[in-house]
């Protein structure tokens, strides 16, 4: 039995657990490291349940007791810490490469959020914080891969503000841009491969008169040029794509900045909204 096999165990058996053995089994997977050296009775401690809880778990879980599944976290926590040496097998030599792949994806992702951090500038960020708090509409734009970090940003700005719209992945309707006016403000997402229909929406938002705060990759990208606001992720780094982390950083700082500016309205709408959501009944916690 490996890790990923006692995850799953535990995600196939979490239903049927109880109260007190999920919140067990919840320790587990965010505290593996902590399961090695505690005895039952100072896991049930630590998660405030009875010692008894914490063995009934193992057993709802297929083990003769807590010392064995203690005991399978162990070898798992070991066999994951051995450093590979002389690897010759294929086999063996493309579980490494595998390995390493999700590294360098991690590494790269790393590197771009530093930049970013770095990049990023203070005054123009604050400036777009300041241009979506103050606007009577907020028209959100991204088309093709750029809708996803649109969409994110919508519904997120959507629990904080009224008069929030959105595009389709694939195009506009003119009606939704109708009602921009000189105090609104359009958030337009644009990323390779720089859609056409992006400078479209610029230029009919513009015709309104509307703020236009753009989100790309690099500001001379062919959006960004036409923006009177440009916020950029990945700006001198070298990349054949982008990276949807640093969109979504970038989009928290700006959520940050809103919900630091703008607390009081906020609070106002979410006291409303969990009303409406209690009502409903909506989540299951």
């Amino acid at each position: 039995m490996n890790q990923n096999t006692l995850t799953r165990i535990i995600k196939e058996n979490f239903s049927s657990l109880s109260a007190g053995q999920k919140k067990v089994a919840e320790f587990y997977m965010k505290h593996m490291d902590d399961m090695l050296l505690l005895t039952a009775f100072q896991v049930g401690r630590k998660v405030g349940v009875s010692e008894t809880t914490v063995i009934r778990l193992a057993y709802a879980l297929g083990f003769s007791g807590y010392s064995q599944m203690q005991e399978v976290v162990r070898r798992e926590w070991l066999s994951n810490k051995q450093p590979v040496v002389g690897v010759s097998n294929p086999s063996q030599q493309e579980d490494v490469e595998e390995e390493q792949l999700f590294n360098k994806v991690v590494d790269k992702e790393r590197l771009i959020l530093e930049q970013l951090l770095q990049q990023l500038n203070a005054k123009e960020t604050w400036d777009a914080v300041d241009e979506i708090i103050q606007a009577d509409r907020v028209y959100i734009g991204g088309f093709g891969s750029s809708y996803a970090a649109a969409y994110w940003f919508y519904f997120t700005l959507k629990q904080q503000r009224e008069n929030v719209l959105i595009s389709s992945p694939t195009g506009f309707l003119p009606e939704d841009l109708c009602d921009l006016t000189e105090k609104s403000v359009a958030v337009i997402f644009s990323y390779p491969r720089y859609r056409k229909e992006t400078i479209k929406l610029v230029n009919l938002a513009k015709k309104q008169k509307t703020r236009i705060v753009v989100i790309t990759n690099r500001q001379l990208s062919p959006v960004g040029q036409l923006a009177d606001i440009t916020l950029t992720t990945e700006e001198l780094m070298e990349s054949g794509d982008h990276s949807i982390a640093s969109v979504v950083s970038l989009l928290e700082v700006i959520i940050a900045g809103i919900q630091h500016r703008d607390h009081k309205r906020i609070s106002k709408r979410q006291q409303k909204l969990e009303h409406l959501y209690t009502g409903q009944e909506l989540f299951l916690e």
